[in-house]
């Protein structure tokens, strides 16, 4: 793995400091060390070590929004984020990497500062071309690779190679020239390149890919000669930094010219980008659309972009330092402007696609997309609520968006957009009027129906003045919600009724199938059967028509309230599940949430108290994470309150909590598989004959194919991935599971494989 002296005192200055600091120039390697040093320390924080990258964050009021949705924090109240992340953290024994400070000093350093001091078990590991600043903060200046010694004896091929840095050009060399290695014939070029770089990570690994043309002789020379040109700039300038910025000129010169204008415009992309955006975005005025996939392919091969492939998309990610190189360039030619508007347009026209796409077959993986794109989405609203005259466009941008804000940890932050927006575009135009009912929504959710009933009765006349049957519609459908959540049922469904038929009169399948879930749970509150079944059978046709999914799995979970509430508890459950195997695809901890309470009400009238109070220990959990119980759904408290009454008296109040308390110390995909019984292991967690692996699903597979006999770029090659992706699986690997060798993961496969089958059951891994 290399750097195991560095990992070793990381490790050592953790345990003695909550706040270590990694140093160092860009492309030294500060973040891999930081993996490292994750994959090692894992098990000794309880509640996870969570990494924050920081890299693609420009504005600095959005940080703690950040942190919170990479620690997977979705808080649906309207608290600050400062105040979620700080709750969240109170009492968890968590570690916290922020990645790529130094462009955030600053708002860092308060940041780390004020949750250090509120959460007394918390760490923070961050990375940084400079230091924090703050008292308490303990750095380690991040050296560049390992490089031979020069003094006699001359060091033997072998030692040689364990070299860190030797080791890494014979790792990057091997995957441009299978099968290279350091022989007496070449060692001196490789030892003098490695000294060239400075052992520093990111100039080997884009030198190295010249040898794609060059011998290691010739690539040495080329250096020489590159250096020498150079070595004439300031003297106060670090010769580390002279040379990285002289590989990186270098790298830029070998490229063609459309390799060149295509690296400088992608540096408006943050967090990565797919093809369709590159061809959107980066295309005309010197390279056609039809073009742009082979000149990615050639900046991938020069090692400028690098290829991931997250649920099977493959996307495209500029490293830090090489995005600001691209950003100047893109500077020097005036560009940058123009190419920021062609990628604000980009992102507005994807999210008005994915809103229309929305009620149909493909709701999922537009769902999963605008995951992907989250930070070139926010990049794109800064850019209209920045220019002049763009607030609009981004205001109808943010109400496009309304799915994504719900279905994903970012609520809280579609919440905030909406409100610039409205509080800038004042005009009482149908923009304004749908933000308003789309804002409505998330404060209902959020449990402010003040703010909510304020808002749609705006939208609501704008709707009736601009003659606008869909907002008018919506405005229904939410004041309904809200007169619910006050107990008035009457007016609710006078309200959703409204909804139901102007809905159909506009052909819009969304509100119609929202308002048909709302009828059906309304009636089933009241106790009208009938009409409870009718509306959400309807709901379900509406559904099916178009292939949905989401709205259907809340349909079949209020269709199971009424089947409970019928006594036909097997049946109930069936819905249930169904709906939550849905919901948890999705990743949605409000359906999940309303899931499980309906499984644990289900279990108490069937007399399963010890199931009923584990469930209500996982709700705790849940509840507390999103931050508003029963959100949107307040009327069902009292099924809740019943559940919980009637289990506390069965088992007593010390059996009770006892079992409450296993429930809530369940992780979240324990949980699940608990209400679900996937496997009935799971009904003793933490039982002795329990040996869950400690590897990720994808971790697994590697493994196997480790097992199987396959080198790294076999291995690659199989599951279609970069084989540096492969390389870095394989070192979280072996450091996971205390390994240095590729035969002891081989035996581990056997061993865990052979305990899977005597166990009848596959082997586990997390998500």
């Amino acid at each position: 793995m290399g750097r195991r002296h560095e990992v070793a005192e990381v490790r050592n200055r953790l345990s003695g400091s909550r706040l270590v600091t990694l140093t160092g120039v860009g492309g030294v390697g500060k973040t891999r060390l930081a993996s490292h040093v994750a994959a090692e320390v894992r098990s000794a924080f309880a509640d996870g070590v969570w990494l924050v990258e920081l890299a693609g964050l420009d504005n600095s009021e959005l940080l703690a929004q950040t942190v919170a949705e990479a620690l997977e924090i979705r808080d649906h109240s309207s608290r600050g984020p400062l105040d979620i992340l700080t709750e969240h953290l109170r009492d968890k024994r968590t570690l916290v990497i922020l990645d790529n400070c130094e462009h955030l000093l600053p708002q860092c350093a308060v940041l780390a500062d004020s949750l250090l001091r509120s959460a007394p078990d918390l760490k923070i590991l961050a990375t940084s071309r400079q230091v924090l600043g703050l008292p308490y903060e303990h750095t380690l200046a991040v050296p560049t690779l390992g490089l031979p010694s020069t003094g006699k004896p001359r060091l033997s091929l072998k030692s040689l190679a364990r070299c860190d840095a030797v080791r890494l050009f014979t790792e990057r060399a091997g995957a441009v020239l299978p099968g290279f290695s350091v022989t007496e014939a070449n060692r001196e070029a490789v030892e003098r390149i490695c000294r060239q770089l400075d052992g520093i990570p990111l100039g080997i690994e884009l030198a190295v890919v010249r040898l794609r043309a060059l011998s290691v002789q010739q690539l040495l020379e080329r250096l020489d000669d590159r250096f020498q040109l150079l070595t004439a700039g300031s003297r106060a300038v670090l010769p580390r930094h002279q040379t990285l910025r002289a590989l990186i000129d270098w790298s830029h010169v070998l490229c063609t010219g459309q390799e060149r204008l295509l690296w400088a415009r992608a540096s408006v992309f943050t967090g990565g980008f797919d093809l369709e955006a590159a061809e959107g975005v980066c295309s005309g005025d010197g390279i056609r659309r039809e073009e742009i996939l082979d000149v990615v392919t050639g900046l991938v091969d020069k090692s400028v972009l690098l290829r991931e492939e997250p649920h099977s998309t493959v996307r495209y990610r500029l490293l830090d330092t090489l995005r600001q190189y691209g950003r100047e360039q893109l500077v020097a030619a005036g560009q940058t402007a123009p190419l920021q508007r062609r990628h604000r347009d980009y992102y507005r026209r994807l999210a008005a696609e994915a809103r229309a796409e929305l009620f149909g077959p493909s709701q999922v993986a537009w769902f999963a997309r605008l995951h992907l794109e989250h930070t070139n989405l926010r990049t794109a609203l800064e850019y209209s609520f920045a220019e002049h005259g763009e607030a609009e466009t981004g205001l109808s941008m943010a109400s496009d968006l309304l799915y994504h804000w719900i279905t994903s940890y970012y609520l809280g932050e579609g919440r905030r957009w909406l409100d610039e927006g409205l509080a800038v575009c004042t005009e009482p135009n149908q923009v304004r009027a749908r933000a308003l009912w789309t804002n409505s929504w998330l404060a209902v959710i959020q449990s402010e129906t003040a703010a909510a009933a304020a808002m749609l009765e705006e939208s609501g006349k704008l709707g009736k003045r601009l003659a606008d049957d869909s907002v008018v519609a919506y405005t229904a459908l939410y004041s309904g919600m809200i007169a619910m959540y006050r107990g008035d049922a009457e007016s609710a469904i006078g309200l959703y009724e409204e909804a139901v038929a102007r809905h159909q009169a506009v052909n819009d399948p969304v509100g119609l199938a929202l308002a048909l879930i709302r009828l059906s749970l309304v009636h089933s509150f009241l106790g009208d059967s009938p009409r409870a079944i009718a509306f959400g059978e309807e709901s379900l046709r509406v559904c099916d028509t178009y292939g949905e999914g989401w709205h259907r799995a809340y349909t079949t979970m209020a269709l199971g309230i009424e089947v409970w509430r019928q006594g036909d508890a097997r049946r109930a459950i069936e819905l249930e599940k169904a709906s939550l195997i849905f919901n948890r695809s999705l990743d949605d901890p409000l359906g999940v949430g309303v899931n499980l309470e309906v499984l644990a009400w289900i279990a108490a009238t069937e007399e399963q108290y010890e199931r009923a109070a584990r469930l209500l220990g996982v709700l705790q959990t849940v509840w507390q994470a999103i931050g508003a119980p029963l959100s949107g759904y307040g009327h069902l408290v009292k099924y809740h309150d019943e559940c919980e009454s009637r289990t506390s008296r069965a088992l007593g109040a010390t059996a009770f909590r006892a079992a409450v308390r296993k429930g809530s110390r369940l992780s979240y995909g324990e949980a699940l598989g608990y209400a679900l019984e996937e496997h009935l292991a799971a009904a003793e967690p933490g039982g002795e004959d329990e040996r869950p692996s400690p590897l990720t699903r994808r971790e697994t597979e590697i493994a196997h194919l480790v097992a199987q006999g396959l080198s790294n770029k076999e291995i690659a090659a199989t599951l279609v991935i970069a084989q540096r992706t492969a390389e870095g699986h394989i070192e979280h690997i072996l450091s996971k599971l205390g390994f240095t060798s590729r035969a002891q993961v081989a035996v581990w496969v056997f061993e865990h494989d052979r305990a899977a089958d005597g166990d009848e059951r596959a082997p586990q891994g997390g998500p």
